[in-house]
């Protein structure tokens, strides 16, 4: 399915903005995304990130998510950096890129996005993360559109699509954002330094 075809479609039949919740890893992968997406949804982004188990590079990516948010304008929610929820997640799984262990990671960020989107009114919650040519778009539409409901859609997409990570590094520099060369978790991290 080319789930940037289907993005623009939903978004054709909308007559007005839409709020969503925009779960972020990061501000430079945000960074394309909001660009896409300002004016058509009235968005607040949902910073969650329990798979970055180290406090210095979580605060980091924080700090650089919070300064592009402060530029545009736009709200943050922090969700909490429980990093024995991903610990529980994704136990017992192999110890590779793109292994069933990202899977539980990316539903573990959707769950906690959906709850808070469902909690906080939102008409709409999605993710960041589909805009990195690392990430399994089809898992992440599965996800998100299996958690969706009636008061709660999920907004399907791939921002990969249309040169999104390309755009995603330009808007890097013209932030003046420092990027990250791995996911997150620990495994990432030490595969980057292998």
């Amino acid at each position: 399915m080319n789930y940037n075809d289907e993005m623009e479609k939903l978004i054709k039949s909308f007559d007005g903005k839409r709020s969503l919740l925009l779960h972020s890893c990061c501000g430079p992968c945000s960074s394309a995304v909001i660009e896409r997406l300002k004016d058509i949804f009235d968005i607040t982004v949902f910073y969650y990130n329990p798979n970055i188990e180290d406090q210095k590079e979580y605060n980091f990516r924080l700090n650089e998510q919070l300064k592009l948010l402060k530029t545009l304008g736009i709200n943050c929610i922090i969700g909490e950096h429980d990093t024995d929820a991903y610990s529980q997640a994704v136990a017992g799984e192999e110890e590779r890129e793109r292994s069933h262990r990202c899977y539980e990671c990316y539903k573990l960020r959707l769950e906690k996005t959906y709850k808070k989107a469902l909690e906080e009114g939102f008409e709409y919650f999605g993710t960041t993360l589909s805009v990195s040519p690392h990430k399994n778009a089809d898992w992440l539409n599965e996800i998100g559109l299996e958690l969706e409901g009636d008061k709660t859609k999920f907004l399907i997409a791939d921002f990969k699509k249309k040169n999104g990570y390309l755009r995603s590094l330009e808007l890097s520099k013209i932030y003046n954002l420092e990027r990250q060369n791995y996911c997150g978790c620990e495994i990432s991290k030490r595969k980057r330094e292998d």
